[in-house]
């Protein structure tokens, strides 16, 4: 994958949350979750962040109801999943060094 730059909390729930289709409110939801409210995506955070990661293709559509309000479901892509285990292992990294100081 080359170099991205680290992954924003709310780009990183995202992606989580779309491991399996899910629609904005659902992700909204699912974000609020699993991070025991700790993490409350607004509509503009959220809409924005899918904006980019459909731009990067690191999402995509899965579904659109043509009727009430056309509610999109979203899925991670393969590039998606990629960026998303990077940020994973950086993460990873991060908690190992740490702990290897003591801390």
């Amino acid at each position: 994958m080359g170099k991205e730059a680290p992954l924003t909390e709310a780009v990183y729930y995202i992606l989580l949350a779309v491991r399996e289709p899910n629609h904005g409110y659902g992700i909204i939801q699912e974000v609020q979750e699993m991070t025991d409210s700790r993490v409350n995506l607004g509509p503009g955070t959220l809409y924005g962040a899918i904006n980019s990661l459909l731009d990067k293709e690191w999402i995509e559509l899965y579904s659109e109801e043509k009727q009430s309000r056309k509610k999109k479901s979203y899925i991670i892509t393969s590039k998606g999943r990629e960026a998303f285990n990077s940020e994973v292992i950086r993460l990873k990294e991060l908690v190992k060094n740490s702990e290897k100081m003591g801390e």
